[in-house]
C-alpha cells in the first residue's frame, strides 16, 4: 500500500515576495512546510539574488503550474555596464573590461534587437542540461561548454533609467525561457562595451503581481496559523490564460473520474485547450470537441 503524504490536504496559489539569498527551491519547502501543506511546486525559477514574484502552488494548483509557467513575466533589472563575468552577474569572476560608455541613445537603439522572437543562448551557469548534467555543475569544475541558442519571445525591452554612466535600469516583459542575464551580457557585446546583471526583480507573472505578494518573512512569523491560509488564493488564479466552459453536473461528474463530460461553451472552438468548472470550482482542464471536455488534467478537490 502505498504510504500516505504527511501535511494538509490544502490548494491553491500563494505569491511570494521573495528575498535575495535562498534559491526558489528553499522558498517553496519553506512555504510548504508553514502551510503544513502536502504539495508544492512554483511557476518558474528566480536566481538566489533575483527578488520579486515566485507563485508557489499547493496541492491540487500545481496542476495548473505549466500555464503559469508558459505566460508572460515581467522583469526590471540593472545591468553594470564595462564588466562581463562568467556568470553574466554581480557574483561572478570578472573576465573583461571596457572603458566605452554608450549613450542613452545608443542603447535604446540596441534594445530594438532584443524584442520580438529572438534566439538566446543561456548563460553557462544556468540549469540547461548539457549530455545530461546542469550546465552549472559543469562550469564550476572550470569547463567551458557549448550550450545551443534557445527560441525566446519579448514582447517589450524598454529603458526606465540610466542613474550614471556605469548603470542602466530596463524592463523586459517575456515568455517563457528568458535568461535576463543573457540579455545583460548580449546587449553589452553588440555596445561593445560588455555587461552584466546587478539587481533583477520579477515585478510580475501571469495573473500574480508583487504588489498583492506576502513576504518570506511574514509567511515565518504566521507559519501554521490561520491567518496565513488569508493569503492562499484559489487554485482557479493558475487557470486565467485559457478559455472557461461550464460543466452541466453530470459532466462534471464523468470528468472527476476522468471521463469527457458535457459542458456549455461560448467562444470556444472545437480542439481548443479549456477549463472546466462546475458551481464556481475547477474540475478539469483538458481539450473541447463537440460539446464535452476531454480531460488531460482532473481536479480532486471537495465537491
Amino acid at each position: 500500500m502505498a504510504r500516505k503524504r504527511k501535511g494538509r490536504d490544502i490548494s491553491g496559489w500563494v505569491v511570494i515576495d521573495k528575498p535575495a539569498g535562498p534559491t526558489s527551491t528553499a522558498v517553496v519547502n519553506k512555504v510548504r512546510w508553514a502551510f503544513d501543506a502536502r504539495k508544492a511546486g512554483h511557476a518558474g525559477t528566480l536566481d538566489p539574488d533575483a527578488t520579486g514574484v515566485l507563485a508557489i502552488a499547493l496541492g491540487e494548483a500545481t496542476k495548473t503550474v505549466p500555464f503559469i509557467t508558459d505566460a508572460l513575466k515581467a522583469y526590471v533589472f540593472t545591468i553594470r555596464l564595462g564588466v562581463s563575468t562568467n556568470t553574466d552577474d554581480a557574483e561572478g569572476e570578472v573576465l573583461e573590461t571596457s572603458d566605452l560608455r554608450p549613450d542613452d541613445a545608443a542603447i535604446k537603439d540596441a534594445l530594438n534587437a532584443f524584442v520580438g522572437d529572438i534566439e538566446q543562448v543561456p548563460p553557462q551557469f544556468s540549469a540547461v542540461k548539457i549530455d545530461g548534467e546542469r550546465a552549472y555543475k559543469r562550469a564550476r569544475d572550470g569547463e567551458t561548454m557549448e550550450i545551443a541558442a534557445r527560441p525566446l519571445f519579448v514582447e517589450s525591452l524598454i529603458m526606465m533609467d540610466r542613474p550614471d554612466a556605469d548603470h542602466v535600469t530596463l524592463e523586459m516583459v517575456c515568455g517563457k525561457g528568458g535568461y535576463v542575464r543573457s540579455i545583460a551580457r548580449d546587449l553589452g557585446n553588440v555596445l561593445g562595451c560588455k555587461g552584466h546583471v546587478r539587481e533583477l526583480r520579477r515585478t510580475w507573472s501571469g495573473p500574480f503581481d508583487v504588489e498583492n505578494a506576502i513576504t518570506l518573512a511574514e509567511v515565518e512569523e504566521l507559519a501554521k496559523t490561520p491567518a496565513l491560509d488569508e493569503y492562499l488564493g484559489p487554485l482557479e488564479t493558475g487557470l486565467q490564460e485559457l478559455p472557461q466552459v461550464t460543466a452541466s453536473s453530470e459532466g462534471a461528474i464523468r470528468l472527476r473520474n476522468g471521463n469527457p463530460g458535457m459542458v456549455f461553451a461560448n467562444d470556444v472552438e472545437y480542439g481548443d485547450e479549456c477549463w472546466a468548472s462546475h458551481e464556481g470550482s475547477a474540475v478539469a482542464v483538458g481539450i473541447f470537441k463537440a460539446g464535452e471536455l476531454h480531460p488531460s488534467r482532473v481536479f480532486n478537490t471537495p465537491e
